[in-house]
């Protein structure tokens, strides 16, 4: 009930935001009708991606994890998200998870690859992550065949390093 009704009050601001720079535009107020047609853009933005996440991703940059999940933890019903933010929200979990619960984090990734990332980079990060996973438990089938996908995945090869760092450990299991 939260997201869709904080949903429905972004919708309604950036409406009312909107017709009232139209005003402005009408009235002669040319400047007043620019900054408010630009101060629409927030809660548009906003309606596609959501804050809580956003200000998790920035926490996590800061590595202050438990700040990052307290803000994740404020998203209380995750599957009423829109499928991207929804995938990113387990993605997030997973990624705080692993600091301290492997199994839980494992579990989060699993669910943000069902239901799916938006791009294939993000997708070859939760590969990797799992193979991290499958490298902790020993099992390193699993592992190998997780760093493959991760690689044809990484389009803009920016996960060269840590596979290569990966498939070493894998050599010493």
């Amino acid at each position: 009930m939260y997201a869709k009704f904080n949903r429905e009050i972004k919708i309604v601001l950036a409406v009312l935001l909107f017709s009232l720079s139209i005003w402005q535009f009408v009235e002669g107020n040319i400047g007043n009708g620019i900054f408010l047609f630009l101060l629409t853009a927030l809660p548009v933005f906003l309606i596609f991606f959501n804050e809580y996440i956003i200000l998790t991703l920035l926490q996590m940059r800061k590595q202050d994890m438990a700040k990052g999940e307290f803000y994740l933890n404020k998203i209380t019903h995750p599957e009423k998200l829109i499928k991207k933010q929804h995938a990113y929200f387990y993605f997030l979990k997973g990624n705080i998870a692993s600091q301290h619960n492997i199994n839980v984090a494992e579990k989060h990734f699993k669910q943000a690859q069902k239901i799916g990332l938006s791009s294939n980079q993000d997708l070859a990060m939760v590969k990797l992550s799992l193979a991290g996973v499958a490298m902790h438990r020993r099992r390193k089938q699993e592992a190998q065949r997780l760093l493959t996908e991760a690689k044809k995945l990484d389009e803009k090869n920016m996960l060269t390093d840590q596979i290569k760092m990966f498939k070493q450990n894998l050599k010493r299991i």
